[in-house]
């Protein structure tokens, strides 16, 4: 782009608005650029640019077939964001130098080696486990997403995936579960739900879900206040792997490169936001100009395009934990604790936490814990995805109501009924508030809500691998294009592999000699809620802040923003007028 144009001007919203995750057939025509001065043009796949001639620089392209579950509400500068983020961009990063190499000092410590070539980098990488599932439908009913998960790390970390080809050789030093951050991330989540604070609006909404999180921001101002301010699993673990490598190796926090494997294309978005880079954590960041605690994030699918381009099997990859040789300990040994447990503490938890963490399930099991003798009631709503909750005491009495509301059409009469009043202008006019069911009272009686922008939750996410795959029409030998029904079967079978939790003990001597943890080093709190000890995460999240010199409050919280667009509005008719407009703003005058 041009010296005068960055990403932050690209602010019009380009694609249509949709009503559902599933993409668009046709787009109408986009509109040719006005200006001349644009070194590139941002167009959508299947678009030509105009005037083009042989020395014109290419177009950043997305497709929308990798459409994002925020309503349409894409940008330019948006799909610039997610063409950065490929696998790609991946095998570039990992090709561009060798690694640097981590070592172990005769006092016990560690140092980094290496540090001469300015873009050698550690690389490590999170998996969630709707990613885990969705290669274990594909594999088969023989691969757990356990399974999966080793497959992966195979890939990433063994001697027979991405280290075995490329200029450098280079390979990944840790992969992690996005796990470990959730379990964190749902007492925390359960916390603020009952804390009277007041720093977030009840009700409150989940913010795990980036679409969800970036419909609101653009169409819905009026529910920021209402959402979590924790950070989504993703975004905490990508904090503490910045943070505490970089603290602990004495490094800088962007010769530190993670990879998030995630089922949603949103999370790209999420990955790019000024609100998750150390100029919020590192004093010495620059705002909005930081280093990003993701790095890059691939879909599931791009799993699978990832091997393909290097010519990997990924079906044939190893089941087994990696080697020792292959792994170095993680240089903080509580963090390494939290990381890498000695036994698996939760799996996914129970089949009612649904697919997307669980979030809601986990505040409703901490509220029942406070009340012994409580129990949960469920009602179904007017379609499986909208489920009301609420836990009453020995006695009958509700104590705390919350509901679950997935997919957009859902979400849209959530937000009309967090409109606020709307005040008339006529003199004399009463207050009106917003459109509401006949028969409801008024505001949102929740306490808590969990908000999906996919239907039928993360295992269905816009990033999953679909039944209508060629990989899925391949390895299950079908002859006919497979219909809704054969989706709907195919997303049962991945929510199956998500909840195939195996006997954590069976595991246990492999996975201590994978992470290099003795026996015994973990813990066996007796305050569980749903198998996570609250005081656990937090003692854990004590040392993190302690270690890295940081607030916990920097460290695990989040903001949000109003975004505005400016498609329709009055544009400045010169150069000139623009000039003027801006040293206005700034305080100057002609």
């Amino acid at each position: 782009m041009s010296a005068i144009l960055s990403a932050d001007d690209l602010n019009d919203f380009i694609s249509p608005g949709v009503a559902c995750i599933k993409p668009v057939e046709t787009l109408p025509a986009a509109p040719a650029p006005t200006s001349s001065d644009l070194e590139h043009e941002v167009i959508l796949d299947g678009q030509h640019p105009q005037n083009a001639g042989a020395g014109a620089a290419g177009p950043a392209q997305i497709s929308l077939t990798d459409c994002l579950a925020c309503s349409g509400c894409v940008t330019s500068a948006e799909a610039v964001l997610v063409s950065l983020q490929s696998h790609s961009e991946l095998l570039s990063v990992l090709d561009g130098a060798p690694s640097l190499r981590i070592t172990r000092r005769g006092d016990g410590g560690f140092g980094v080696e290496g540090l001469e070539n300015p873009d050698s980098k550690i690389f490590v990488a999170s998996v969630s486990p709707q990613t885990r599932a969705s290669l274990a439908a594909v594999a088969g009913r023989d691969v757990s997403e356990r399974d999966a998960g080793r497959m992966i790390s195979q890939l990433l970390i063994g001697s027979e995936g991405l280290r075995a080809g490329g200029k450098w050789n280079n390979g990944f030093e840790w992969v992690v579960d996005t796990n470990t951050a959730r379990e964190a991330c749902l007492v925390l989540g359960a916390e603020e739900a009952l804390s009277d604070k007041g720093t977030v609006s009840k009700p409150i909404l989940t913010s795990s879900c980036p679409g969800w999180v970036c419909y609101a921001e653009k169409t819905h101002p009026h529910v920021l206040p209402y959402i979590s301010r924790v950070k989504s699993p993703q975004a905490l673990m990508g904090t503490l792997l910045k943070t505490t490598l970089s603290r602990t190796l004495g490094i800088s926090p962007d010769r530190i490169w993670h990879l998030a494997v995630m089922p949603c294309f949103d999370k790209k978005l999420e990955a790019s936001r000024e609100e998750l880079t150390d100029a919020v954590w590192n004093e010495n960041g620059q705002p909005g100009r930081g280093v990003r605690d993701v790095d890059c994030v691939i879909t599931s699918k791009e799993i699978l395009m990832l091997t393909e381009s290097r010519n990997i099997d990924f079906f044939g990859l190893p089941k087994a934990p990696i080697s020792t040789t292959l792994q170095t300990p993680f240089p903080d040994p509580t963090i390494r604790r939290f990381l890498f447990p000695p036994r698996s503490r939760t799996g996914q938890g129970s089949p009612l936490a649904g697919t997307s963490g669980g979030n809601l399930y986990y505040t409703l099991k901490y509220v029942s814990a406070r009340y012994p003798g409580s129990k949960i009631e469920t009602v179904r709503g007017r379609n499986a995805d909208v489920v009301e909750y609420t836990v009453t005491s020995a006695a009958g009495e509700p104590i705390f109501k919350a509901a679950r509301y997935y997919g957009f059409r859902n979400i849209q009469n959530l937000v009309r009924r967090l409109k606020p009043p709307k005040l008339s202008r006529m003199p004399g006019a009463k207050v009106t508030g917003s459109r509401r069911p006949a028969g409801k009272q008024a505001g949102l009686e929740y306490a808590y809500v969990e908000v999906m922008a996919c239907p039928g939750g993360c295992t269905n996410g816009g990033g999953q691998i679909k039944v209508d795959d060629p990989i899925v029409i391949e390895r299950r030998g079908l002859e006919a294009k497979p219909g809704p029904q054969e989706q709907k079967q195919w997303l049962a079978q991945v929510d199956e592999a998500y909840f195939s939790a195996e006997d954590p003990d069976s595991d246990l001597e492999a996975e201590n000699v994978n992470t290099g943890i003795e026996n015994g080093g973990g813990r066996a709190p007796s305050d569980t809620v749903d198998g996570i000890s609250p005081s656990y995460i937090r003692d854990t999240l004590a040392h993190w802040a302690g270690t890295t010199g940081i607030g916990v409050d920097r460290l695990v919280y989040t903001s949000y923003r109003e975004v505005v667009s400016e498609v329709g509005k009055d544009k400045a008719a010169s150069s000139t007028e623009r000039v003027v407009q801006l040293a206005g703003k700034i305080g100057g005058g002609w």
